[in-house]
């Protein structure tokens, strides 16, 4: 039934805004702080839109909850605590000691919902892993994209299901024992079919990043841009009762103010977590190498709870690979001892030349103060894959003995890991980059730029396939049949150990970077990290090889291909092997 609603928006700009509440136009009045309002009779559902200045067509609302008609449509209604929760004995789970998972739902099953994914959380308690990690999935023009193209930042995406399917999928995890990060991008606005500068000026004047404008965080009238951001950075928390957001490249986020926009998102989201009496975390994708970023607050830091290391995914991945093109050449030309770098400090570029960026790059993690859980480890992740040329999972390259190689340096490394969907399995599909724009004329432009983009790295522009062709994103769809095949069987199981390892074994948890040791023989590709009283030994070469140890071997935890022989302090790994040992 309609009752009593106070439409409200924020719109410094037009001179004049009405708003349509299912098909009738009423007037709004406006305060000094440039926000509109009008009580009206609304049904709880009520489709309504906003007609700026003489403008009469309706348009979306910034803080529109649903889109039920795309994001040209009119917003419709929706009220989150109507939904009845079942996660009461949910208390949440801190980062620390944990692992992630990295999912995009319209490619993580063939229906690419989020009532679909739902259906498969089970593989994903069996496989062990503590969180999962969501694309974005906030609304965009289209049917489907990687979700970094969104506009309206407060809806969830109505091919995945909208909000109350996000609801449900939420509370389905953590009755599973599973928290939910969901990557959120707070530094630009896709490409089409974004109405907020009709509103309020939501870009900075002339600044502009990779992806276009950039964030208006500094200038006049960001003080309401900027609460634009922290509340929707409380809503998934709150609303959706998420446990944690992925920060989307917060080095494009251009921010003058004597406290940035990241601080105070910390400092609120602290506080949100003591109100609602779970941990909450924030987890930043940062380019800066600066361990300021994940420094608490107390210690003159920004206060976030972590952040993504790609050095240790350059570093592992030309060590399995060779690869040493673009931002992989100072990791290629450094070797194992590159890699055993990022082992025991997380950065490797930590104040050293970068070649790619033709300038030196990075701080020094104190590893006696940032413990190594702060970083989060992946062998692979969406950007990792979905940005080069074919968009090739590492398995494309890969012997399944080198994968299990890698995972085992991921799951037994001092950092928080993380894997990408189908990771697990050795996965052969690819995950490419893939759009639906609507308008021609931007798909072209997507296309090409994206051509242009892998020209640089030497990639054949011949074999990069058009993100608009809706083959590419069915391509990138996973095939869970594979999972009962080998060699894909047998690197399942492999994680599983793995992360059951990790559970088992406090050292493998221990995130003091200031203890991790690291020895290699670059010659003979051999590598041991030393956790706590446990080594964890690869043998990256073609042929078996015999490594001694520093103390005598007690028992052999885990091994990724047959039983390495021990003697004393000596093991013998096979080729393209790795095991973790006890010791006495």
């Amino acid at each position: 039934m309609p009752a009593p609603v106070e439409f409200t928006v924020w719109a410094p700009l037009p001179e004049r805004v009405r708003v349509q509440v299912d098909g009738t136009v009423h007037d709004m009045r406006r305060d000094d702080g440039g926000w509109w309002r009008a009580e009206i009779d609304a049904r709880p559902d009520a489709d309504y839109g906003f007609l700026l200045g003489d403008d009469d067509t309706p348009r979306p609302d910034p803080r529109s909850r649903r889109q039920p008609e795309g994001v040209h449509g009119l917003s419709r209604r929706f009220d989150p605590s109507a939904y009845t929760w079942g996660d009461d004995a949910w208390t949440g789970r801190p980062l620390a000691g944990g692992s992630v998972y990295e999912m995009h739902i319209g490619t993580f099953t063939p229906e690419g919902t989020l009532d679909a994914a739902i259906g498969r959380l089970g593989h994903l308690v069996r496989l062990g892993v503590d969180f999962v990690e969501l694309l974005p999935v906030n609304a965009f023009n289209g049917t489907h994209n990687w979700g970094y193209d969104g506009v309206l930042w407060y809806a969830v995406q109505e091919e995945y299901g909208g909000p109350e399917a996000y609801q449900r999928f939420v509370d389905a995890c953590h009755q599973q024992g599973l928290g939910v990060i969901q990557d959120v991008v707070y530094n630009h606005l896709g490409p089409s079919g974004n109405y907020l500068p009709l509103y309020f000026p939501i870009f900075a004047e002339g600044g502009s990043n990779t992806w276009g404008e950039s964030i208006n965080l500094s200038g006049p009238d960001s003080d309401e841009v900027r609460r634009y951001i922290l509340d929707n950075v409380l809503m998934w928390l709150r609303d959706m009762h998420v446990d944690g957001l992925r920060l989307d490249a917060v080095h494009a986020l251009v921010d003058e103010r004597a406290v940035p926009i990241l601080e105070q998102m910390a400092v609120e989201v602290d506080s949100l977590s003591v109100a609602v009496g779970r941990p909450l975390t924030l987890i930043a994708e940062s380019d800066l190498n600066d361990p300021r970023m994940v420094t608490p607050r107390a210690a003159g830091g920004t206060g976030l709870a972590a952040q993504w290391s790609d050095d240790f995914h350059h570093a592992l991945h030309t060590t399995l690979t060779g690869e040493g093109q673009g931002y992989y050449a100072d990791f290629a030309q450094a070797g194992l001892p590159g890699l055993a770098k990022t082992l025991t400090g997380a950065f490797f570029h930590d104040g050293s030349w970068s070649s790619f960026r033709r300038r030196s790059h990075g701080r020094p993690v104190d590893t006696a103060r940032l413990p190594g859980w702060k970083f989060l480890a992946y062998l692979q992740d969406h950007d990792q894959i979905g940005n080069r040329a074919v968009g090739d999972r590492i398995s494309a390259s890969l012997s399944p003995g080198q994968l299990a190689v890698g995972a085992t340096l991921v799951l037994t490394s001092p950092f928080t890991p993380m894997l990408f969907m189908g990771e697990e399995w050795g996965a052969t599909t690819p995950w490419q980059f893939f759009t639906s724009h609507p308008e021609p004329e931007l798909g072209k432009a997507t296309a090409e730029g994206r051509i242009g983009e892998f020209a640089e790295h030497g990639w054949d522009p011949a074999v990069v396939p058009d993100p608009q062709d809706p083959e590419t994103f069915t391509r990138s769809k996973l095939d869970w049949s594979e999972l009962s095949q080998e060699p894909h069987e047998r690197l399942l199981a492999v994680h599983r150990s793995l992360l059951a390892l990790r559970r088992a074994h406090p050292d493998l948890v221990d995130a003091d970077l200031s203890a991790v040791q690291v020895s290699w023989d670059d010659a003979d590709r051999w590598l041991v990290v030393h956790r706590g009283s446990l080594r964890v030994v690869a043998n990256l070469a073609g042929e078996p090889r015999e490594i001694d140890l520093d103390r005598p071997v007690a028992d052999v935890l885990f091994s990724t291909g047959e039983l390495p022989t021990v003697d004393g302090d000596t093991v013998t790994l096979t080729a393209e092997s790795a095991a973790v040992f006890s010791t006495r």
